[in-house]
């Protein structure tokens, strides 16, 4: 069993880790609670993200696929800051018990416990989404690993 003490990363770390950049990166620090187990991402959501420009004009709300992109972002950031891990990618290949249970909006802070169920090439995570330790989402997600080299588009 594993005792590390928590590791936290910021956001320079986590672009060290996992591909994603603005727009689309998804989480501004994470806390490995216990390493290749267990993480906790917080993403604060911002009133002057573009995607409030259009959803909805006068009452933002976070999309709900943006808020399960967070949860397998930080799944990720969890399984490639591991040693070994460099030069890889994950795609999702199923996203499963997905419940949306209150709205997120521009001031919140979403926190986000993910907790590896599956470890492998073949990956799952179930995850679960906090605005002021209030479920606000939750989900289990499949993934492919893959060297980065396999997945380069066909010429």
């Amino acid at each position: 069993m594993d005792n590390a003490a928590p590791r936290t990363l910021t956001a320079v770390d986590i672009q060290s880790v996992i591909p994603h950049r603005y727009p689309i990166l998804m989480v501004d620090k994470a806390v490995i609670t216990e390493p290749g187990k267990k993480i906790t991402g917080f993403k604060s959501v911002a009133a002057n993200e573009p995607v409030f420009q259009g959803h909805f004009p006068g009452r933002p709300i976070l999309p709900g696929v943006l808020i399960v992109e967070a949860m397998a972002q930080t799944a990720c950031i969890l399984f490639f800051s591991r040693p070994g891990m460099g030069g890889k990618l994950a795609f999702f290949m199923g996203i499963d018990k997905v419940k949306f249970r209150k709205p997120v909006v521009p001031g919140d802070q979403l926190e986000m416990r993910l907790e590896v169920l599956r470890d492998g090439r073949v990956g799952k995570c179930r995850g679960e989404s906090f605005v002021n330790n209030e479920m606000v989402t939750e989900a289990e997600f499949i993934f492919a690993i893959v060297d980065k080299e396999e997945a380069k588009p066909a010429p």
